[in-house]
């Protein structure tokens, strides 16, 4: 049992401690997982050449155009890393990168590995998706396919429109940007 952590720190910080704790103190599910990690690619940098003021400022209208800019997706990923919410856009990157998948023995790596990032409950990344959205998700994951998680990143997407959006666009470094 892990030690109560919420009493030292905020109930969010706290959640995600105790969430990453867990994980590490968790036996594999199973011995190949142990013996075969999943390949941990190192995230590079995007070297993305820096937007027109007239392009940045097409983001304020737009999620769609700013996550197909490279620098559009880092420097929204980095504001999202400080409000401690950047696993929506990396949910949705996964995503965008698992509907690109040919092979079928790939995809259903990948199924896994998003599903136990960012899907089950306590994944380490738990992206807020309500339960009838992450049961079909779920359900689509028995035969992966393309469009599995369709309806899971919808809902992830129009959270960042509503939500995340307004608060980047307010943001210092938008107005930066947009100068």
């Amino acid at each position: 049992p892990l030690p109560d952590l919420s009493l030292l720190l905020p109930s969010c910080r706290a959640k995600e401690i105790k969430t990453k704790l867990g994980t590490l103190l968790q036996k594999p599910d199973s011995t190949i997982d142990f013996i075969i990690p999943y390949p941990e690619k190192p995230e590079k940098p995007p070297k993305a050449q820096k937007p027109s003021p007239e392009e940045a400022l097409q983001w304020r209208d737009s999620l769609e155009k700013l996550l197909q800019n490279p620098y559009g997706l880092a420097s929204f990923r980095s504001f999202l890393r400080s409000e401690f919410s950047e696993e929506n856009a990396e949910f949705w990157v996964a995503c965008e990168d698992y509907k690109k998948t040919k092979s079928p023995v790939k995809m259903a790596e990948k199924a896994k590995k998003i599903y136990e990032e960012f899907i089950q409950t306590e994944a380490p990344k738990e992206v807020n998706i309500d339960h009838f959205t992450k049961a079909v998700t779920m359900k689509n994951l028995v035969e992966p396919s393309p469009t599995s998680f369709d309806m899971a990143q919808k809902r992830i997407f129009a959270l960042m429109e509503k939500d995340s959006l307004p608060r980047f666009v307010r943001s210092e470094f938008y107005h930066e940007l947009i100068k």
